[in-house]
């Protein structure tokens, strides 16, 4: 589904961040509209995991402001949180609790309170196994904890998504999956943003691409220009170019 005339649902506008004499990010912009991947590229240390800190209101800038559907979290957290979800490299769940039971549980504590037919939907949605429904999330996948976070986020219906290192770790199959729930969602119009060092699925994926090193975006990439070069060339150059300044 094309969307026509997207709104901007998250913008980061020179942002700062800065602890004790270290300065994390250095004036930083990107906007994701609705229905937009964007693919946060960069080595550790380059600032991915701060930003995003920033945006999911955990903290406060320096400097800059942060935008999520209009609202800004170092001023109203609860309600910018209201409008997004968020899904790290290893999704913390109830290990004693089903799938199910999580589910339920985590969005009537977001606020979502509906039947269980609507819940056993959002997993059959994101293809959780039938067999995994029921069983306690203890031996659960990475790939299936994930697909329980992206019902979370569908619960809520979240307008922004923001996801840290989501295929680590996942084998290519499950990674190819992932690929095609993180698609499903920004057709219907979420806005997207995968903090990644899978240039591959940034490649395959993202609407557009910003490289960053030591704190800035030192490169960025929309549109056809992502599918036209090779990505992990122009990333290492990049990230070269910036170490050796």
């Amino acid at each position: 589904m094309k969307i026509n005339n997207p709104k901007q649902v998250i913008e980061v506008s020179h942002l700062i961040k800065n602890f004790a004499d270290y300065q994390a990010v250095r004036d930083i912009s990107f906007t994701v509209n609705e229905g937009e991947i964007l693919a946060l590229l960069g080595p550790n240390g380059a600032g991915k995991t701060t930003t995003i800190n920033c945006m999911l209101g955990f903290l406060k800038p320096d400097g800059g402001q942060v935008s999520i559907a209009g609202i800004n979290p170092a001023q109203d957290v609860v309600s910018a949180r209201k409008q997004l979800a968020y899904i790290p490299e290893q999704v913390a769940l109830y290990p004693k609790l089903s799938g199910l039971e999580n589910l339920v549980y985590m969005s009537k504590i977001a606020g979502v309170n509906n039947n269980v037919d609507f819940f056993l939907q959002l997993l059959k949605k994101v293809n959780l196994p039938e067999h995994a429904t029921h069983k306690v999330t203890a031996g659960y996948s990475k790939g299936m904890r994930q697909k329980v976070g992206i019902a979370i986020a569908l619960a809520k219906n979240a307008k922004a998504l923001i996801l840290d290192e989501p295929t680590s770790g996942l084998d290519p199959s499950a990674s190819h999956e992932f690929s095609r729930l993180i698609q499903d969602l920004a057709k219907d119009g979420v806005a997207i943003v995968m903090a990644t060092h899978d240039l591959y699925r940034a490649q395959e994926d993202a609407h557009s691409v910003a490289i960053m090193n030591q704190g800035q975006v030192v490169h960025t990439l929309a549109g056809d220009n992502i599918h036209s070069v090779r990505l992990e060339s122009l990333y290492l150059e990049h990230v070269r170019v910036a170490t050796a300044c």
